[in-house]
């Protein structure tokens, strides 16, 4: 990570926040009308969907059916679901758009995600061995953690990941490897596991039985179409995420280099520890604004469909103060992150003899 002295952080924290305090004396009208419009496109993907899965017998509607229910998933997951939860809507006062009552489609339960998420990840972004976000417990992607064998599979773990992505999340509050290792008592994860069994029990049942059942004559149809529409989903989610944390330019910290850190140095941490990905509108759309993490990851709480015009500002915040603004096109940043998974993967001799430059 860059070095500043204490008087840079305080600048960067006043430059930034100043970028912060624009928006929030702006957020008005415009923003609620935003985001009711895509709570609007969600449900009507949803119900196009739903309505027309029935009558996938006939291929063409069958790929139709599926394709406006996965959009409709991705949409409720990404641009309303994980905003709405970082109360980037709670000033409208409007109790199906605030973060403490909003539950989202999918798994993981709405508290979970804002314990492990908004709290965990967002605090501690990028610090090894306090945000567990990084790898998702299953994958090496830095020199902190020692290869061991295991880790020569972590691509096909990294595929599973992606595939069950929704589960895998759902999942990650339970902290297994703490379990494994005798930090974490299963007991005490009881609590969490009944929820999880709760809220993952629902979705299950809605997708995978009520929908199929109330279409019997034509269940198989349905249900493959339910399974299908959440396995967009989850390989879009995950592919977005990884582009935003994982790409070979975002860096990790240390504990030691975090104590007690001031508002500019764990901004410094936000626009360091991030990675964008550039692309057309509807795919800002479809990642919840996540193409931008980094302006993600300095201003959680503010309307993501903001960070486009924010954007800017931050760039030149990053270019004043000679801080790298981690940004590609979609395609180049995936492909550092599936380049970062394999590298990793290998035992530290070999990985370093095939990435050393030539004399």
């Amino acid at each position: 990570m860059k070095t500043m002295t204490e008087n840079q952080l305080q600048e960067l924290e006043q430059d930034l926040n100043a970028i912060r305090d624009e928006v929030v004396a702006d957020l008005g009208e415009r923003d609620a009308r935003y985001i009711r419009r895509v709570v609007r496109l969600h449900r009507a993907l949803e119900v196009g969907g739903r309505v027309m899965m029935p009558f996938g017998f006939i291929p063409p509607v069958f790929v139709a059916a599926t394709l406006s229910l996965g959009l409709s998933k991705i949409i409720e997951n990404m641009e309303i679901g994980h905003n709405v939860m970082h109360g980037q809507y709670d000033w409208m006062n409007d109790p199906s758009l605030h973060s403490q009552t909003y539950e989202w489609d999918t798994a993981c339960s709405s508290d979970s995600w804002r314990r492990t998420h908004n709290y965990e990840h967002h605090t501690y972004t990028n610090i090894i061995g306090k945000d567990r976000d990084y790898g998702y417990a299953l994958l090496r992607l830095s020199d902190d953690e020692k290869w061991r064998p295991a880790h020569s599979l972590q691509f096909l773990n990294y595929i599973v990941l992606s595939v069950f992505f929704q589960w895998g999340v759902a999942l990650h509050e339970l902290e297994f490897e703490r379990i494994r290792s005798g930090e974490v008592r299963l007991r005490d994860k009881l609590p969490f596991l009944r929820d999880l069994a709760r809220k993952g029990g629902r979705q299950a049942f809605k997708d995978y039985v009520f929908f199929p059942l109330i279409t019997f004559p034509v269940a198989p149809i349905v249900l493959a179409g339910n399974l299908g529409a959440n396995l967009i989903r989850n390989l879009w989610s995950s592919t977005v995420i990884f582009c935003g944390h994982f790409t070979q330019d975002a860096e990790t910290f240390n504990e030691k280099d975090c104590v007690n850190e001031s508002k500019g140095h764990w901004y410094l941490r936000q626009l360091t520890g991030s990675s964008n990905f550039t692309g057309p509108k509807w795919m800002h759309l479809l990642s919840g604004h996540l193409s931008y993490q980094v302006e993600h990851h300095v201003f959680p709480n503010l309307p993501a469909h903001r960070y486009p015009e924010i954007s800017e500002k931050v760039q030149a915040v990053c270019r004043k103060h000679g801080i790298h603004y981690n940004t590609g096109s979609f395609a180049h940043q995936y492909g550092t992150v599936v380049k970062r998974i394999l590298s990793y993967s290998l035992p530290d001799r070999l990985r370093t003899r095939l990435t050393a430059q030539p004399a």
